[in-house]
């Protein structure tokens, strides 16, 4: 499946670019004055193929998984508040619900690999297994596991764009998925441990130094192929992080635009590029993350995110409060007068807007 997912995915249409920058250049400003603004425009043109694209409604999807190396002592919180924080989602009581009600999204909550059982009405359950195995003992998980959760990606992303979902805001929750994150980053990337750990929740500077020396010694032992994601995936990953994989392939697959949320959405995000480079320009970099190595991770898909709020929550949040620039960037296209409808006397004419 993911093979065939790869294969519908169309490099962005950039004949329609041309086009769009010169309709941007009609309306009643000076041309390029909206900056960024008017390239999210464009952006989202290419990405959609339509001259005027829309990106209302959002479909928010917040993958859950554990993960065995909290065994290690990595994390400020037990791995309980997985669960707890899966429920806290049904409920309605977390900052991503309170956004997805701002923004009017869809919101799917999905158990992909919690390590405990949630029976509960409104959760979608597709659980690979109950967490993944500690990688500093033994690889993280299966290969099929990782193909499975990239399936649930996909499946996930089909099925919300099918109800009508015209962009989609990716989140997740794993207690120790900062740990992962930073494993996948260093091997990938050939980069010290060093420069793409951090604090994750909260940590203290003794358990950071902890956190390190488990991911180094774990890249020892476990050695990921660099250029190969699925073994990345296997050796030290996470369910979570596979399953938002699978669902930017399956959001690009389907002409869709993808907002990237923070550090663990965006290391998602490098092995999705990896898997097809024509996914990089389905992405939109929602926010700044002050997780140590988001920095690392943006530098190397050159992304430039549109917020800075020094977020480090995850669950999608950083991205679902970008999600308004964009939603602007399109009524921009569709609502503002040109000069010619409006009466407005252009540059050309020698008399612009002051």
């Amino acid at each position: 499946m993911m093979e065939q997912t790869i294969k519908k995915i169309k490099a962005v249409d950039k004949s329609i670019t041309k086009e769009v920058e010169a309709y941007l250049d009609t309306l009643t400003k000076p041309p390029g004055s909206l900056g960024r603004l008017e390239e999210l425009a464009v952006q989202l043109a290419e990405i959609t193929g339509e001259n005027f694209p829309q990106v209302t409604p959002p479909a928010i999807i917040v993958f859950a998984g554990d993960h065995g190396v909290v065994n290690e002592g990595v994390s400020a919180f037990p791995q309980a508040v997985t669960a707890q924080m899966v429920h806290n989602f049904l409920d309605g009581g977390s900052a991503i619900n309170v956004l997805a009600n701002q923004l009017e999204a869809f919101l799917e909550v999905v158990d992909v690999g919690v390590a405990e059982t949630i029976e509960r009405d409104g959760l979608v359950v597709e659980k690979i297994g109950f967490g993944t195995k500690n990688f500093a003992e033994e690889d993280a998980l299966t290969k099929v596991e990782v193909e499975k959760a990239i399936r649930v990606g996909i499946n996930m992303s089909e099925k919300v764009i099918g109800q009508g979902a015209k962009s989609l805001i990716l989140g997740e929750m794993g207690i120790g998925n900062t740990t992962s994150s930073s494993a996948i980053l260093a091997a990938v990337s050939g980069a010290e441990v060093s420069k793409v750990v951090g604090t994750g929740t909260g940590i203290s500077s003794e358990t950071l130094i902890k956190k390190q020396r488990v991911i180094e010694q774990a890249l020892a032992d476990r050695r990921p192929a660099k250029d190969d994601p699925l073994d990345i995936l296997a050796k030290v990953g996470g369910l979570e992080i596979a399953a938002m994989v699978g669902a930017m392939l399956g959001g690009a697959s389907r002409q869709t635009p993808i907002l990237v949320d923070g550090f663990i959405s965006t290391v998602a995000a490098i092995l999705a590029t990896k898997l097809c480079s024509k996914v990089r320009d389905y992405l939109i970099f929602g926010h700044h993350s002050q997780e140590a190595g988001h920095t690392f991770a943006l530098a190397l898909l050159d992304a430039k995110p549109l917020l800075n709020l020094n977020f480090r929550l995850g669950e999608g949040t950083g991205a679902a409060m970008a999600f308004p620039i964009l939603e602007a960037s399109t009524r921009i296209l569709r609502e503002m007068a040109t000069f010619s409808s409006a009466g407005v006397s252009d540059a050309e004419k020698g008399n612009a807007e002051n």
